[in-house]
């Protein structure tokens, strides 16, 4: 039996209206700020992870050592370049 014209009316309004729904909730999904809001959260979410916390502890941690290392070699350099400025102005 063939399906009547209102009916197939009703199919596509009511395909319509759910069309531009999605279509609404897409352009709301796809605006710049409503991205980086999602991004914010995703972010908080993960760093509020302990696993994810002791991972950026442990890369902050080695981090700073790295500095710490650097900053005591130059320092050692500096002094080895003025104790031969010194042993080479005593021989002048």
């Amino acid at each position: 039996m063939a399906r009547k014209i209102d009916d197939i009316q009703r199919d596509i309004e009511r395909t319509r209206r759910q069309l531009a729904s999605t279509l609404d909730e897409l352009a709301d999904r796809s605006r710049p700020e409503n991205v980086v809001n999602d991004a914010k959260q995703t972010a908080t979410a993960k760093l509020r992870d302990p696993q994810i916390q002791k991972i950026l502890l442990g890369v902050g941690a080695v981090i700073v050592g790295g500095i710490v290392i650097s900053v005591l070699r130059s320092r050692k350099r500096s002094n080895d370049i003025k104790e031969l400025q010194k042993l080479l102005a005593g021989r002048v």
